[in-house]
């Protein structure tokens, strides 16, 4: 792990919350460069939503069995007790007999993970969700992999509470509800783009992700148009995509 990288993707991550920011895109780009420069082969983020329970926001790869893993974490699992308790929570070896979460660990073990790692996002007394790694190794991360997850997590999460405070008219719960309802419509999107161009649901993603960015657009903007039809995004399908972006 190279330490300026890692201090580059401190500073992205904090520009890309300047100004109208994409908050789902913002996570992608989150979780995309946990799996680039951690001790991680998978990463996902749950946030709560209006309801006080969690909801799956983002994952680094968007096959269903990756998905999978993070959705089952609304229930149970190291995300799940991160959020709970505010402190990290992780397991050196699913396949143990005795590690906890059965559900979660049969499907880690199957999708070919060997331990787990998860980090809150908390500011003082605030919890709005958690960050959850996954490795194909057994053991626990590393220290300085650690340390670069906590220093991602927390200026993630100072930069969306902060929101709350620039935009004083808007309440940040809304936000991540709004979070929430526009991933229905990216998953929507996802499928479509799946059927059409003959891909998997988790390249469908990339191009769509690939298409936006290159275009400047919000990756939500683009979904929607692509689930109604619209004649502006056309050229996705006529070969216009750029492929998946980080």
């Amino acid at each position: 792990m190279r330490a300026d990288r890692v201090v580059d993707t401190l500073v992205e991550l904090a520009d890309t919350l300047t100004g109208d920011f994409d908050l789902i895109d913002f996570l992608h780009l989150l979780t995309g460069r946990c799996v680039e420069l951690l001790d991680a082969d998978a990463a996902g983020v749950l946030m709560a939503h209006s309801h006080g329970g969690l909801q799956v926001v983002a994952s680094a790869d968007e096959t269903p069995e990756v998905v999978d893993l993070f959705q089952i974490q609304v229930e149970e699992g190291p995300g799940f007790e991160a959020w709970l308790g505010g402190e990290p929570v992780s397991h050196p070896d699913l396949a143990d007999g005795d590690a906890p979460w059965p559900r979660l660990r049969e499907m880690a073990v199957t999708a070919g993970y060997a331990a787990v790692y998860a980090v809150p996002m908390r500011l003082r007394e605030q919890n709005i969700g958690a960050l959850c790694l996954f490795k194909s190794t057994t053991g626990e991360p590393g220290e300085d992999s650690v340390r670069a997850a906590k220093a991602m997590v927390d200026v993630a999460t100072i930069g969306l509470i902060q929101a709350r405070v620039v935009r004083q008219h808007e309440d940040l719960i809304e936000q991540l509800q709004t979070a929430l309802t526009s991933r229905i419509v990216v998953e929507q999107a996802k499928g479509f783009v799946a059927e059409r161009l003959g891909v998997d649901v988790g390249a469908a993603f990339g191009l769509l992700r690939g298409y936006a960015r290159a275009r400047s657009r919000r990756l939500t903007e683009v979904a929607g148009e692509v689930v109604t039809r619209s004649a502006n995004v056309q050229d996705l399908f006529d070969g216009g995509a750029t492929g998946s972006a980080r």
